[in-house]
């Protein structure tokens, strides 16, 4: 029989590092940009992020605290997806800095802001793909004893989505192609993908057909 090690988070992992987001990774990254009500903009990235639904889409994030995302979409309830690729890592990483308010992650990071279409916030242009969104629902988390938690929920409906055409191929998006990364566990873990790594596999119901 496998050998396994158990513990209980609320007792602590006893292990050099957190295996946690190892585990459940890795994982896309939010990488947000919001407005704040004074006009400032803000980016950041987020490791806990993911896509909810299909019709209509709606994508989510949590931050670990009341940051100044958090605070910038509670205010405008709006947002916008930028997906971090590996020619953009450096600058998603410089963009991950504890800065004051009123500073501008976009130019510390040397990124160009251009206009969304649909919402008041800027994207950043060199990233291939971004989602414009609108504030559906801001959860603040809670343990399984009710306690409310230092950590917020952010979803929102994707209204507009851009793609850099050289990613579709036939109107088929190449995902490989796009250069996505992706947290892992650790304080420096990331991860890509690629062509070479892909299987297919077709559901037990498409096969029925």
């Amino acid at each position: 029989m496998r050998q396994r090690y158990t513990y209980q988070p609320r007792s602590g992992h006893g292990l050099p590092h957190d295996p946690l987001n190892a585990i459940v990774g890795p994982r896309p990254i939010g990488w947000v940009s919001s407005l704040s009500a004074s006009g400032q903009r803000n980016l950041a990235p987020y490791s806990f992020f993911n896509c909810f639904n299909y019709h209509p889409p709606i994508i989510g994030f949590a931050s670990s605290g009341w940051k100044d995302s958090v605070r910038n979409i509670s205010e405008s309830k709006e947002f916008v997806w930028n997906l971090a690729t590996r020619p953009l890592a450096e600058a998603m990483n410089e963009s991950s800095a504890s800065v004051p308010p009123e500073q501008d992650e976009f130019a510390l990071a040397g990124l160009t802001p251009i206009s969304a279409s649909h919402v008041n916030v800027s994207m950043v242009a060199e990233s291939p793909v971004n989602f414009e969104c609108r504030l559906t629902q801001l959860i603040r988390l809670q343990d399984v004893q009710g306690t409310e938690l230092e950590s917020w929920l952010v979803l929102g409906e994707v209204v507009a989505i851009h793609i850099d055409e050289t990613l579709l191929e036939d109107g088929i998006y190449q995902t490989a192609k796009a250069q996505p990364i992706l947290r892992a566990g650790g304080p420096s873990a990331y991860y890509g993908i690629s062509e070479d790594l892909r299987f297919d596999l077709v559901r037990p119901d498409a096969r029925r057909d």
